[in-house]
Formats: C-alpha cells, sequence, structure tokens
C-alpha cells in the first residue's frame, strides 16, 4: 500500500514515514501544498494524509483541487486546525476523516488502516487498453487471448502506464511510483530505458500493433498510434 504524506515539518513528516514503513507501508513525502497537488495527481496511492498549513498551496485547497480533478484517493487530514468549523470544512470539501494534532500514533494507525481496507473496495483492479488486459489482483497480464509473463518490476511499470491511460508518462513519475526514488541523485533513466525494451519485447514484439510509444524528452505512452 502506497502512502503520500504531504507535512512540511520535517520532524513530523519522518516521524509519520518511519512508523508508517515500520507497518510496511510504501510511504511517499511531499513538503508543500504545490508539490503534494502534482504527486497525487499524477501518481497512483492508496492513501494521503495531508496537513492543512501548508508552504505554498493551503492543504484545503489541495483537497479542493483533487476532488475537482475527480481524484478517487481517500485523504485523511492531519491538522492542529481543531474548531468544528474547520473540521466541517474539511469533510464538506471532500477530506475521508480528520485527526488534530497531537494525536497518539496507535489512533493514527487504526484510522489508517480503515481508510485502507474502504478504499480496497475498489472496481478498479482490472486494467485494459486495448487487447492489453491486466488483473491486478492476481497479477496476470495477457495481451488478446495471449499470457505474458512479466517480472515484478515489468509489471509495476506497465501498471502505472495503463493507470495513467491516455497520457504520456514521465521518467520521473516512474522512478517514484516504481522504484520510489523521488531524489534523482542516482539516475535511473538506463534502468527505465532497459525496463521498457523488455516490456515492448513482450507485449509489443509479437503482435501486429504496437501500444508503448515512447515521446522523445517527454516519457512513454501506452495505447494505439497511427503506425
Amino acid at each position: 500500500m502506497r502512502i503520500l504524506v504531504i507535512e512540511d515539518e520535517k520532524k513530523v513528516a519522518r516521524a509519520l514515514r518511519e512508523g508508517l514503513e515500520a507497518e510496511r507501508y510504501a510511504v511517499s513525502l511531499a513538503s508543500d501544498g504545490e508539490e503534494g497537488l502534482l504527486r497525487a495527481s499524477q501518481e497512483p496511492f492508496d492513501l494521503v494524509l495531508l496537513d492543512l498549513a501548508l508552504p505554498r498551496r493551503d492543504g484545503m485547497d489541495v483537497l479542493a483541487s483533487l476532488r475537482k480533478r475527480n481524484v478517487p484517493t481517500p485523504v485523511f487530514i492531519l491538522t492542529a486546525r481543531d474548531t468544528v468549523e474547520d473540521r466541517v470544512l474539511g469533510l464538506d470539501v471532500g477530506a475521508d476523516d480528520y485527526l488534530v494534532k497531537p494525536f497518539t500514533f496507535p489512533e493514527l494507525l487504526a484510522r489508517v488502516r480503515a481508510l485502507l481496507r474502504r478504499g480496497c473496495i475498489d472496481p478498479v483492479m482490472k486494467l485494459q487498453r486495448e487487447d492489453l488486459h491486466m488483473d491486478v489482483a492476481t497479477r496476470k497480464v495477457a495481451r488478446g487471448e495471449q499470457p505474458l509473463d512479466l517480472t515484478g518490476k515489468e509489471f509495476e511499470v506497465l501498471e502505472c502506464l495503463m493507470r495513467h491511460s491516455g497520457q504520456t508518462v514521465s521518467r520521473d513519475m516512474l522512478a517514484s511510483s516504481v522504484w520510489q526514488v523521488t531524489a534523482r541523485a542516482t539516475p535511473l533513466d538506463n534502468v527505465i530505458d532497459v525496463t521498457m525494451a523488455r516490456l515492448r519485447r513482450k507485449i509489443d514484439d509479437p503482435f501486429g500493433r504496437k501500444l508503448l510509444h515512447t515521446d522523445r524528452g517527454v516519457g512513454f505512452f501506452l495505447g494505439a498510434r497511427d503506425q
């Protein structure tokens, strides 16, 4: 399960990350509202933990923007704002839960588990693009009637591309979503390109129509295009 923590206080963000990772969640951090909105809009997360008092863009505005963009990811507000009006506004704008700081970590975990259980009732477990089919639950992939044998990373890359169907997915998005790397101090471009080449050999080469395309300097696009 992937959780995005949007929190500008470094100590709080670090504590949340360490505590959640100890429970075997995959945690990504965003330190301001603009970064948080961008990542929550473009990457597949199972839950967003959102502070309200954020630099660059207020947390309530982040939440409202996510809902206007029809991003269905559950959002859990963590904030020092403890008035009834703030809680009502947060829930009305589209929050799924609201917890006032300071809070106990066991309570946070219990609410996170409850939200993730609710989020697991997600109909989008079977993805399709043209004649390419993916069952996320069983991790089976097929093109037409032909099963495809993918490695773990190939499956994750393909899932990211299929969940962003009709969009060009950048290398940075893949690095963050699949390899959990946000700071690109260690270049992943070669690793990503090798993975894409292997995917092409499996999902395209044996078939007549190509589905995986490279938009040079931008990223990768999954879908049929005129050849």
